[in-house]
């Protein structure tokens, strides 16, 4: 049994996982994320649970401090629970580190992360030159395919990261981490940084990606115009917990002092405005 508040999906508002898939893509399950020891020891999370199932596409909001990067590092495997579980595909995401978590989970970090000494096709091909069991030509053969399948040219592929603009960034750090053809992509705050065009173009890129490749997508975005473009259901985290789950504007209507101020100001109303003319958000039809 979740502590979180489900609100049940519409007919029209909901992600239907893969029939012949029984296990969700994340699982977590009473988890305790603590930090420092004795008197100094805090808890980020206490008794946290949310499933992620196949196809979702989820994004993570809470006010600061609420741990959302930290949840994402969770399910990467890069931190440990302090207590409960973390599942990512049926298996312990802390295993992840033993045989390369990218193969697995992709990452979207919030700035991108490239390697500035890198090139854009060396930083896109990395993980999989890293794996080392594929010679050099195939390995930037399907880094040219990500490279055009996140909407850049061939020639793009010999500028250093310092050439770049935002959007570009996010597109190549987008192709990295693809590379390894994850089922799992985890974003953390897509669209910071970007103007309003490209954060759309963007936003369009993923709902490409999520349909062709078949991706579960988890992110965590403050962003209200990207939530409503992408998502298919809403977490909210407060009070150290999965408060309540469901679609958009569901959870928009959800009775919290978190919720009230995020989704129903002046911000919230105005990136709603498109919904209550009707027009469906992302996995509505």
């Amino acid at each position: 049994m979740t502590n979180a508040t489900e609100i049940a999906p519409s007919t029209t508002a909901q992600a239907v996982p893969d029939a012949a898939t029984s296990v969700p893509v994340v699982r977590i399950a009473g988890l305790w994320s603590v930090f420092g020891q004795g008197d100094k020891a805090f808890a980020v999370h206490q008794d946290l649970d949310l499933v992620v199932e196949r196809g979702e596409m989820l994004s993570i909001v809470g006010g600061s401090g609420t741990g959302k990067t930290v949840l994402l590092r969770q399910m990467l495997g890069l931190l440990k629970p302090s207590k409960g579980t973390v599942e990512v595909l049926g298996r312990p995401a802390a295993e992840m580190g033993r045989e390369g978590a990218a193969s697995r989970v992709g990452m979207l970090f919030q700035h991108g992360a490239l390697f500035s000494a890198f090139n854009v096709l060396d930083n896109i091909a990395f993980a999989l030159r890293e794996q080392g069991s594929l010679p050099d030509d195939l390995v930037r053969d399907a880094a040219m395919v990500k490279l055009q399948m996140v909407g850049l040219k061939p020639e793009h592929a010999a500028r250093m990261p310092s050439d770049l603009s935002g959007g570009m960034i996010k597109r190549v750090a987008l192709a990295r981490a693809l590379i390894m053809d994850p089922p799992l992509l985890l974003l953390d705050e897509p669209t910071a940084g970007l103007d309003p065009t490209s954060a759309d173009e963007f936003c369009a890129l993923l709902r490409e990606l999520h349909a062709a490749l078949g991706l579960t997508l988890v992110m965590v975005t403050h962003d209200l115009d990207t939530l409503f473009a992408l998502s298919s259901r809403v977490a909210v985290l407060a009070e150290k917990k999965v408060l309540v789950t469901g679609p958009p504007r569901e959870v928009a209507a959800f009775d919290h002092p978190f919720v009230e101020t995020f989704f129903r100001g002046e911000r919230g109303r105005r990136a709603m405005a498109p919904l209550s003319s009707g027009q469906p958000a992302a996995g509505e039809t």
